[in-house]
């Protein structure tokens, strides 16, 4: 960021405004799962009160996570590092006020639709067309801000976390437009087949060409800051990008292996679902080998913490995802809750983490004031990180008791009783992870708004 005599410093409106954000929505998100959590234990528990059944929480879980908690926090740590490695201001200040009140507003769409039963009823693209536009439309300010913030630059290389900003923004616009089927504004679906095909390959982007991008350019700012060390390799993350937007593309129709796909584009998701290895592993080689012997500053730093255990939950997901594209791993493991237990490392293991971490680590910086609670920080890092190999545990365990009882030829209600104290162990878990939202969104608005701290030098 440049700074002179007649320069007023940066306010961060944005960034705090996302950090809020993500805090805010967090908490909402996360009850929604407990309830659902809940009523799979108990299922008569909502049966009369249509706005909270089941069907209709879960996509609001879904949704709220992935677009009301992960997204607003990788883009408050984007909005704070892209104008300080480009050496400019942000372009618009107000542009990116506007952005998280329309980003909250259509939040609130998100929730009140979906509770009410307006859905199109496909998974990860359930929200009515009016919602659709909605997002396209907060996406595409985002997308101007950061472009016009890259045009505006003083410093001329493009570091790589500026390409993984921008390229999860534009990708996803694009993905989010095909996979939502906007010029049908009537169902938001095509028919039979290539819905199915079209569906999948925007449900699984949303995941690899949205968090994986923002995650992973916090963490190329955020680890070498913390380590006081240059990045390993920038040639070795220039890999990792290109190959992560090459590769990841295709893989959405591993989704659909028992159905009747064309045969080459089945052979395509396995074979680059085997390959994201190569992405992966440059990423985590290149972050890695940056903290190679520096565990010790990212322990003192809360906000590198989260990140770099978000690393290490990524090659976790992405080995388990590679090998659950296999077709002989599918038979057992698709339709189940090992699925469920796969998505919970990746969205919350991998990205939530990252999230986390980056808010954690702007908050001292945008306030030029420390934590209002460091304390509650580890507590809640401990508490979410607990809830991830929980739920991994549990629901792992209660996915291959449900697929091998199927593959055997085993009806589904005769399988409920024996995952049932699994579902009351994971309802356990998904208290904890509330209660550790609740912390999380105290200690970010004490630490805006009602943080004693002095003024940090």
């Amino acid at each position: 960021m440049t700074t002179n005599a007649t320069s007023a410093p940066p306010t961060y409106m944005t960034a705090k405004g996302f950090c809020l954000t993500a805090g805010f929505w967090m908490t909402v998100a996360t009850f929604m799962g407990l309830l659902g959590a809940t009523e799979l234990i108990a299922p008569d528990l909502t049966e009369n009160i249509g706005w909270i059944v089941f069907g209709r929480v879960r996509p609001i879980h879904v949704n709220l996570v992935l677009f009301g908690f992960v997204t607003p926090g990788l883009l408050a740590a984007a909005f704070y590092y892209m104008p300080r490695i480009l050496r400019t201001e942000l372009f618009s200040e107000m542009l990116g006020v506007v952005t998280v009140v329309l980003w909250n507003l259509t939040l609130v769409g998100v929730v009140v639709t979906l509770a009410a039963g307006y859905t199109q009823g496909r998974e990860y693209a359930e929200m009515i067309w009016p919602v659709d536009m909605g997002v396209v439309l907060i996406f595409s300010l985002v997308l101007v801000n950061f472009l016009m913030t890259v045009i505006r630059r003083k410093e001329p290389m493009l570091y790589v976390s500026v390409w993984y900003a921008c390229a999860g923004i534009v990708l996803t616009a694009v993905t989010f437009s095909l996979g939502n089927v906007i010029w049908r504004p009537d169902t938001g679906a095509l028919v039979g087949i290539p819905d199915a095909i079209l569906l999948w390959f925007y449900g699984h982007n949303v995941f690899g060409l949205l968090l994986t991008p923002l995650s992973a350019g916090v963490a190329y700012y955020v680890i070498p800051r913390a380590c006081k060390a240059p990045l390993y390799s920038h040639t070795l993350s220039l890999l990792g990008f290109w190959s992560l937007i090459v590769v990841y593309t295709h893989i959405g129709t591993h989704h659909l292996l028992q159905v009747p796909v064309p045969t080459w584009l089945k052979v395509i998701s396995i074979v680059d679902s085997v390959a994201m290895v190569i992405p992966v592993m440059a990423f985590l080689i290149n972050i890695w080998y940056t903290a190679k012997g520096k565990l010790g500053e990212i322990h003192n730093d809360i906000g590198a913490k989260f990140v770099f255990t978000g690393t290490i939950m990524y090659f976790f997901v992405s080995i388990q995802g590679s090998i659950m594209a296999l077709p002989q791993v599918q038979r057992i493991t698709h339709f189940n809750n090992w699925v469920v237990a796969h998505a919970h490392v990746g969205v919350l293991g991998f990205a939530g983490m990252i999230s986390l971490g980056g808010l954690y680590y702007i908050l001292p910086r945008i306030t030029n004031k420390p934590l209002f609670s460091r304390f509650l920080a580890d507590f809640q890092y401990w508490m979410v990180l607990i809830g991830v190999v929980g739920f991994t545990v549990v629901l792992t365990i209660a996915g291959l008791i449900q697929g091998n009882a199927w593959y055997n030829g085993e009806t589904i209600y005769r399988v409920l009783p024996e995952i049932h104290m699994y579902y009351i162990t994971r309802a356990s878990i998904g208290l904890l992870v509330f209660s550790s939202a609740v912390l999380g969104l105290y200690n970010i608005i004490r630490t805006l708004y009602f943080n004693p701290g002095e003024k940090l030098s």
